[in-house]
């Protein structure tokens, strides 16, 4: 059992050592061993996704950024699987700062705007609040910030 208390500040990247999918309106968009987590004090693992592994067409780029004071200015991403369309489904560093390199152009997904994910097999329970896009696993314990309440700590 991880606890995400014990992660660091600043983040650490590692590989994810397991199988990640995502299906969403019906279509897997990603079914990958190739993924990287990041893992930061009090937030569930983000994990990120190789621009290759993930299925063509399904992104386009959204309008908007953001700023991460350690992994640098954020992409945004539209997710369009047939009909459907999901305005800023994930994100991805394009240019991320020093230490995060082979996050470069891998895009992490909020599992809470897409059907499901899975960790090994795991279906994953959205991190509360949409501003960390964490995935929660049985492997991992909290509290979790994200939610109502949860910015002051």
């Amino acid at each position: 059992m991880e606890s995400v208390w014990d992660y660091p500040r600043p983040p650490r990247l590692e590989k994810a050592g397991a199988r990640v999918t995502i299906t969403h309106a019906g279509r897997v968009i990603v079914d990958s061993d190739q993924c990287w987590r990041v893992l930061e004090t009090s937030h569930p693992p983000v994990y990120y996704v190789p621009r290759g592994e993930i299925a063509d067409g399904v992104l386009a780029a959204a309008p908007g950024s953001s700023y991460c004071e350690f992994k640098g200015m954020a992409t945004y991403w539209d997710l369009t699987v047939g009909e459907v369309r999901v305005p800023r489904a994930g994100w991805s560093y394009e240019r991320p700062t020093p230490g995060y390199e082979s996050l470069t152009g891998a895009v992490a997904f909020y599992p809470s705007r897409v059907d499901e994910c899975r960790v090994a097999g795991e279906v994953v329970q959205p991190q509360e609040g949409d501003f960390y896009g964490g995935w929660i696993t049985s492997g991992i314990t909290g509290p979790f910030k994200g939610g109502p309440g949860t910015m002051g700590w």
